[in-house]
């Protein structure tokens, strides 16, 4: 046992929200090993969109520009009726993370480039065609018992915190006897992937066919792919319907010929409404598919995950270098579940819209959009209250003391760093507890702890040490609107305390203090 490798985090699966966690952990020079059993990126596209929130994310991790190269930036959303005609339009719109709001991705590029930043860091190992079979979390460590499929093999690994990222069908999760609520939809649905050989009308935007006799959502991927997914209809052999000639029956209802595709794969899956019961049990956390699975109708299933890993990794790197007490772990779940649950409510929302299979129905329905479409504020409250939640959390680790700015993530406007450097905001936050303040006035408690004070200064004003130039007053008037002239932000950029003028800052968490030197 003497000879057993231990590690600071164990990551087991290495789908989009294992490979974030691990770019994070390894960002921060902790000592990490992932467990996945397939020997290579899984080849079917999943997820075929991303948002503003997860590019910060990325961002942070060093590989939102290269990602983005092969991404599609996202429009119009089109809500069309049996003829092919709009009865809603919809477009996402920023909410200041510095990112376009929507982004279509085709996921195997994406992991193939989250992947190959793992490769930066020599502190994380990771260990392909290796199945994880049993976890045991103790008071000093968890204890994983591994398959090398290579070799027919076992390993035996000690890590302080495992995250456990291995999907929906979770054999951590089991193992740990945790529940895992909510439903699963009787309907099945063919997803199919194709290739484009030749652009059509309408090849570049989303649309959501909502036809009472065959929902169809048709969306464009980037890299010179299109995807569309369809409902099994009772009656109706899911085996034959992802053959050939089933496929394309349904593409040439749609107008696309073979000149303009070339189907790629076809398989058949179902939807599910899943929350776990428990997030965390001792040094085991569950995260991504494994913790909650939801619709894909707002496309946030994957980026519910990276979320997770995001939450999750700065407490871990925190707890780990002694900065933060082992407590604040316990607030993963009172953090991401709300956001979570919200969420899909929000893609439940969507996926009624568009698979309403009345005829009556559908035509009140189209009546009813087409009618309040008409108003101007309709589309934007769509995107506010039925699209994406916002980056908000009402619970967790902040401060006791209320604010109309806790909880909330700051935006990520374009700033002059104090050589006059054009830069994003997080480029000086680089990932640390920060005291941002529009008056430069210092909080003793604050810098007890290690924690650097960063002035705003308007966008008129010149570069000096230890401020930003607000270049567009995109801060400032965030400020104003929340009533705060001085805010506390966490690693992760929400805000865990907030003052206006004159009032005192709310006092550090309990055991906060500097870092000690890591790589970080």
């Amino acid at each position: 046992m003497s000879d057993t490798p231990h590690y600071d985090v164990a990551i087991i699966g290495y789908g989009p929200t294992g490979v974030t966690a691990a770019n994070l952990l390894g960002q921060q020079g902790l000592n990490v090993v992932v467990l996945e059993r397939d020997p290579d990126i899984y080849g079917r596209a999943r997820a075929i969109s991303t948002d503003e929130e997860v590019m910060r994310i990325w961002q942070q991790a060093g590989l939102a520009d290269r990602l983005q190269q092969d991404m599609l930036p996202g429009g119009v959303v089109a809500f069309v009726d049996s003829e092919g005609r709009p009865f809603a339009e919809v477009q996402p719109t920023s909410r200041g993370a510095g990112h376009p709001p929507q982004q279509f991705i085709y996921q195997p590029a994406v992991d193939k480039t989250l992947r190959a930043g793992v490769e930066r860091f020599p502190n994380v190992t990771v260990l392909t065609r290796h199945e994880s079979l049993k976890v045991l979390t103790g008071t000093e460590n968890a204890e994983i018992l591994a398959a090398d499929l290579a070799d027919d093999s076992f390993v035996r690994i000690h890590a302080s915190y495992v995250i456990a990222a291995d999907g929906g069908s979770s054999a951590t999760r089991g193992q740990l006897g945790i529940g895992y609520q909510g439903k699963t939809y009787t309907e099945r649905w063919v997803v199919i992937d194709t290739k484009v050989l030749c652009d059509w009308d309408g090849s570049s935007r989303l649309r959501f066919h909502c036809d009472p006799a065959r929902p169809t959502v048709d969306c464009p991927t980037p890299l010179g792919h299109h995807r569309w997914e369809f409902p099994v209809r009772d009656g109706e052999d899911e085996n034959h319907l992802v053959t050939h000639q089933a496929i394309w029956s349904i593409l040439h209802s749609q107008g696309i010929t073979e000149d303009n595709v070339e189907i790629l794969r076809a398989v058949v899956y179902s939807h599910h409404v899943r929350v776990a019961d428990r997030w965390r049990v001792g040094r085991v956390f569950l995260a991504g598919d494994a913790a909650h699975a939801m619709p894909p109708w707002i496309g946030q299933g994957m980026a519910s995950g990276v979320r997770d890993a995001a939450n999750l990794c700065w407490k871990l790197a925190a707890v780990i270098d002694g900065s933060l007490p082992e407590s604040a772990l316990d607030s993963y779940q009172p953090e991401r579940e709300p956001h979570v649950r919200e969420t899909t409510a929000h893609a439940v929302f969507a996926g009624k819209v568009i698979t309403e299979r009345r005829p009556w129905a559908a035509t009140l329905r189209n009546h009813a959009f087409r009618m309040v479409s008409r108003f101007s504020p309709f589309p934007r409250w769509m995107v506010d209250t039925k699209w994406i939640p916002d980056a908000h959390y009402s619970n967790g680790l902040f401060s006791d003391q209320t604010h109309p700015a806790r909880g909330w993530q700051i935006p990520q406007p374009w700033v002059l760093d104090e050589h006059g450097s054009r830069v994003r905001l997080d480029h000086v936050l680089s990932g640390r507890w920060r005291v941002l303040s529009l008056d430069g006035r210092h909080h003793s408690a604050w810098r007890s702890c290690g924690v650097e004070h960063v002035k705003v200064l308007p966008s008129v004003s010149a570069p000096e040490p230890g401020a930003v130039v607000d270049a567009d007053d995109e801060l400032r008037r965030w400020f104003g609107k929340h009533h705060a002239s001085t805010v506390v932000l966490r690693p992760d950029g929400f805000v865990y305390g907030a003052a206006d003028s004159g009032q005192p800052l709310p006092a550090p968490p309990a055991g906060l203090r500097a870092a000690t030197a890591t790589s970080r």
